[in-house]
């Protein structure tokens, strides 16, 4: 990852289920990094989670458990900003001016649109001009750099392809911003071997009990290669992830094991549940405090929509003059 130092960092995350390891080692770990030296500001995605969630509760629920898990984590809300999208209501007026710059064109190449729809959610508008939407988050607060995987990278090449559009009708106005590559890491391989992720049902939560944790750790899919016989380990899911978790003498120490035979994938998974485990007890510890403080959390998010919606009035008021949209209320 660059080394960025006193940037305007903006980033968020959805809360459409339950956060799990590829969420921390392919983004929220960077989030927190970042948040030492820049100018950070992170979101709930809860407009956005309205494209696949019409449970009020479920969404109620889920935004709440996304801050409480990002505070476990190392969130310091003396640092950065949390806050939820929606306590921000000036991004979807920015949204719908965007829109009218945007073509159609530039909508209908997103790979985003193409996957979900492939993967059975219904074609509405939301989901469809959901990089509109995505746009006005980032341009609103005047971001300089946003964090995205090699995978993510086109979310923003419309964002910036957006902006540069409505500078090119109404002057230089919105700030165009850079892209931050998180590192290779951020593929984080599911209990299926494809990318972990909600979708493919393949997720280990960061903080699933220890009896829900091992049932996923043990259900990894593996080959069949006798115990006795030597295997690969470049092509073993198992090895992938505990990769994330161990030192390099460990990774090493489990390499030789694989290569030398009479070492079982259900060895290799005891490893791994155990170093899962020990990796996040101090954050869970933490987790279940927050779940029993619920207006702290509650407070962080208000304080983090306070200070976002204060530079998102600033923005939107400086592309209100350009449009030229009157206010005379």
């Amino acid at each position: 990852m660059q080394n960025i130092r006193n940037k305007k960092i903006l980033s968020g995350i959805q809360p459409s289920g339950v956060l799990h390891i590829g969420n921390y080692f392919g983004a929220i770990r960077q989030h927190i990094a970042l948040q030492k030296e820049n100018e950070c500001l992170y979101f709930v995605a809860n407009y956005h989670a309205l494209t696949s969630i019409s449970d009020r509760k479920k969404l109620h629920e889920h935004s709440l458990m996304v801050a409480m898990d990002y505070l476990a984590l190392g969130f310091d809300p003396e640092k950065a900003r949390l806050f939820l999208q929606s306590d921000v209501p000036e991004v979807t007026e920015l949204a719908w001016i965007l829109s009218t710059v945007t073509p159609m064109g530039l909508l209908e190449r997103a790979h985003s649109y193409k996957d979900k729809i492939a993967r059975g959610l219904s074609p509405t508008h939301g989901l469809f001009a959901y990089p509109v939407l995505m746009a006005a988050d980032i341009l609103i607060y005047d971001s300089e750099y946003v964090p995205v995987g090699k995978d993510q990278k086109q979310h923003l090449e419309i964002t910036r392809d957006i902006a540069e559009k409505f500078n090119l009708a109404y002057g230089q106005t919105l700030v165009v911003p850079e892209e931050l590559i998180l590192p290779e890491v951020a593929v984080v391989p599911g209990t299926d071997g494809q990318k972990m992720s909600k979708s493919y049902g393949n997720t280990i939560d960061i903080f699933a009990d220890y009896k829900a944790l091992k049932s996923k750790v043990m259900n990894i899919v593996t080959d069949s290669t006798p115990l006795e016989a030597p295997k690969d380990p470049d092509t073993s899911t198992v090895f992938d992830l505990y990769k994330l978790f161990a030192a390099p003498g460990e990774i090493e120490e489990m390499r030789r094991k694989y290569l030398a035979g009479g070492y079982g994938y259900g060895h290799a998974k005891k490893e791994l549940l155990e170093k899962i485990w020990i990796y996040f007890e101090p954050h869970r510890k933490l987790r279940e405090e927050l779940e029993n403080n619920r207006d702290y959390v509650k407070d962080v998010l208000r304080q983090g929509a306070s200070t976002a919606r204060e530079k998102a009035r600033q923005v939107l008021e400086r592309v209100r003059d350009r449009v030229g949209l009157l206010n005379i209320g």
